[in-house]
């Protein structure tokens, strides 16, 4: 076992998540892992993430703060595989769960002083509750994205998830939750979601003119229309309309009684053209493993976007199955979606307007 941990454990951030992924991408090859030995491996990414923990403790203590932060961030990825391993229902995911919070405020108490709790004031609502990662300075704004966590999953949960991948990025980060967003009536989602981009506006280390938006699972829905809603959006990792038009359809084939599910190819073309069209800033839509985005509609909707000439690209995560069990190699994943958001932000100039300015629903 103490073999098996030095294998995957890297001496800094960067050769960390390198052996992370090398472990995810061959983790259906793992002899041990096919045994049966799930929990073996839990046990061992959870040693892994304790190990780091403690160095940056130690390096806490010894003034080297930012080596402290660099284990830390460590750790949070060692957690995040971890938490992969195993099942939400059992004990263990709880313990997992609060090293994980753990994490976060050590490394929001360190002296990058990079990590805030805030509140989104939202007129007439109560605050929204949000964690902020800054990357810029008043003298050099940088873009800034509003990240959305999936259905089930808190905001902390995200966070923790992208902070090793987005630290060394110029892309600051506002990450808020998908039940603070979504219980609301309809339409408010996009409103509030305004008001977290309302305050990224006014900051002074962030390019009003470069804030993008990215959901995961339900939330690339809610992403989706938020940028149909607000066209200061400069990008957006989003479903794309999918989800809107799945609906759209199973709600046609239920008052025309149509059974085999068939519609008519042009309506379908003419619908989608309409929905995204509807989005006036470049789009990824990330298909398959946990999401709500099936891949062959991805590519469907990727191939009549090339037709009507609209900024959509398609993005598929590396998925591996493993006993009937699917695990997303996460660290590509994310460094893909954040490298694409990254690239289109940097490539910005729309123009902001001097208040909030939301396009007619």
């Amino acid at each position: 076992m103490e073999q098996a941990v030095r294998r995957h454990l890297g001496n800094d951030l960067s050769s960390a998540r390198r052996g992370a992924a090398a472990f995810l991408d061959n983790i259906a090859g793992e002899d041990e892992y096919e045994d049966g030995g799930r929990q073996n491996w839990f046990a061992r990414w959870k040693k892994i993430g304790d190990y780091h923990s403690v160095l940056g403790d130690v390096n806490l203590k010894e003034g080297a703060f930012a080596e402290a932060a660099e284990a830390w961030l460590c750790a949070l990825t060692a957690f995040e595989i971890a938490r992969r391993l195993v099942d939400e229902a059992d004990p263990q995911s709880e313990d997992v769960s609060a090293k994980v919070d753990g994490g976060i405020q050590r490394f929001r108490s360190s002296h990058l002083q990079k990590l805030e709790q805030v509140k989104i004031a939202c007129s007439g609502q109560a605050d929204l509750p949000a964690y902020y990662l800054r990357a810029g300075s008043s003298d050099l704004p940088s873009s800034a994205v509003i990240c959305i966590s999936m259905e089930q999953e808190t905001g902390a949960t995200l966070l923790a998830r992208l902070l090793p991948d987005m630290i060394g990025r110029r892309l600051s980060a506002l990450v808020v939750s998908h039940g603070d967003v979504s219980q609301r009536s309809r339409g408010q989602s996009e409103t509030l979601l305004s008001h977290c981009l309302d305050y990224l506006a006014v900051r002074p280390d962030v390019d009003a003119t470069r804030i993008g938006v990215y959901g995961e699972g339900l939330s690339a829905a809610l992403a989706t229309e938020f940028a149909a809603s607000d066209d200061r959006l400069a990008a957006a990792v989003c479903d794309g309309g999918l989800w809107r038009w799945a609906r759209i359809v199973a709600s046609v084939g239920w008052m025309t009684r149509n059974t085999d599910g068939a519609v008519n190819q042009d309506v379908i073309l003419l619908r989608r053209t309409q929905i995204l069209r509807g989005l006036k800033c470049p789009v990824l839509v990330v298909a398959g493993g946990r999401g709500i985005v099936d891949v062959s509609e991805a590519l469907k909707l990727q191939a009549d976007c090339m037709a009507a000439r609209i900024d959509l690209e398609v993005a598929i995560p590396r998925i591996i199955r493993c006993r009937g069990r699917e695990i997303e190699n996460f660290v590509i994943a994310d460094d893909c979606v954040f490298g694409w958001l990254e690239q289109k932000l940097a490539r910005s100039t729309a123009p902001q307007p001097l208040s909030p300015r939301k396009r007619d629903q």
